[in-house]
């Protein structure tokens, strides 16, 4: 089964918090882990922005990614939140036994 980590950007630690609550009291993420906060620089709307946010590294497998990202667009504050998938290419065995019998 292909693993993913899905990456998004709050604007306050407590939506990062209520984001990764919901994903995994949903098991549809294993693990998130909670980063920040951090400085974010990006153009919006012709504007270059700057921003404090945090950072979320949600791990989960390919086939919930449509879940995962309904969930997190539910539970955003963002008119259009970050949210990119990158595939798991390795990892340790026991790892990723852990991360598939947390999923369902």
């Amino acid at each position: 089964m292909p693993f993913i980590q899905v990456i998004t950007t709050t604007e306050t630690k407590e939506q990062a918090m209520a984001i990764a609550r919901h994903l995994v009291e949903e098991k549809l993420a294993a693990c998130v882990q909670i980063c920040g906060p951090m400085e974010s620089i990006y153009r919006w709307k012709g504007e270059i922005e700057m921003a404090r946010e945090f950072l979320c590294l949600v791990k989960t497998r390919e086939d919930l990614f449509a879940q995962v990202e309904a969930a997190i667009k539910k539970l955003h504050s963002y008119e259009t939140p970050e949210i990119i998938a990158v595939p798991i290419i390795r990892g340790s065995a026991e790892y990723l036994t852990w991360l598939n019998d947390e999923l369902p």
